[in-house]
């Protein structure tokens, strides 16, 4: 399935504990790399996070940020320390009976560390939805890739079409340019007038053949094409190798540029370049 590398998904939960959410943004990137915002109570995530999205993902600069908002109503209610305080409370009266003045505030008391203490919530509960809301937003974001890549994979196909169209073209056009080149040399042969044996008049033919054949150079585009398409069909990321592809495509145009001696197959050679070039730039966005 072919996916592209700009994409953005949100995913946000809500539990007893509060609500929190997931948001994944990516764009090209060569290889994978990822970044994370998170708060800072649940940075030991981000190892886990980050293994769960090479995973999953190949290629791309994907950022990452978590939000987390507690609910003020899922807090536990305060717990006393009532041996501490009892021990406190103690304590003061023994001072109040040694300078008999003075009273025992309640409050000071109970805002000595350790007598009131409030449970913190259960944060491995937290840390589990949290990772599983992760894997959901990932499902979310692959798909949008991948709704995303099978438009790129429409453009490259419509441009594939139009390169065999092209090399189909140039290869109809062969035979009459070929028979066109040979009279024009004979022509100018006879003009300055220079006699050549049968012999050495068909060695020369023959090498303006071969310098002007390109069904080499068309066979390979054909073949070129062929291998794209069946790389489209894989399952798995495409990116590198059809960036390869356009690399093979480009050698060829090039040579078949530099072998035209007529302007339609010149047209035709500038055209390759075009489309090559407008798919290597939708390629660029591949997984």
């Amino acid at each position: 399935m072919i996916r592209s590398m700009t994409a953005y998904a949100r995913r946000e939960i809500k539990g007893d504990w509060g609500s929190a959410s997931w948001e994944l943004r990516s764009v090209n990137q060569r290889y994978l790399e990822t970044w994370f915002r998170m708060p800072e109570q649940f940075r030991g995530l981000e190892p886990v996070a980050r293994e769960r999205i090479r995973n999953r993902l190949t290629r791309g600069k994907v950022e990452c940020t978590l939000r987390f908002e507690a609910d003020p109503r899922a807090s536990s209610s305060l717990q006393l320390n009532e041996a501490l305080a009892k021990q406190l409370v103690q304590a003061a009266n023994w001072v109040k009976m040694q300078s008999d003045e003075g009273e025992i505030d309640p409050v000071d008391i109970l805002r000595w560390p350790g007598v009131m203490a409030a449970q913190e919530q259960d944060l491995d509960v937290i840390n589990r939805d949290i990772l599983a809301a992760l894997e959901s937003v990932l499902d979310d974001f692959i798909t949008a890739r991948e709704t995303e890549g099978q438009a790129l994979k429409t453009l490259i196909e419509q441009r594939l079409e139009s390169v065999s169209a092209e090399v189909a073209s140039v290869r109809a056009q062969m035979p009459d340019i070929i028979k066109w080149q040979r009279e024009r040399l004979v022509a100018k042969l006879e003009e300055a007038d220079v006699q050549l044996e049968n012999n050495r008049l068909e060695q020369e033919l023959v090498l303006m053949a071969q310098r002007l054949d390109v069904a080499e150079e068309l066979d390979r585009l054909d073949a070129h094409v062929k291998e794209t398409y069946n790389i489209l069909k894989k399952k798995e990321a495409v990116g590198r190798r059809l960036d390869f592809m356009m690399q093979e495509f480009n050698r060829e145009s090039n040579t078949l540029a530099s072998k035209s001696i007529n302007a339609d197959i010149t047209n035709s050679a500038i055209e390759l370049k075009v489309l090559i070039e407008q798919m290597r730039e939708q390629i660029q966005n591949i997984e």
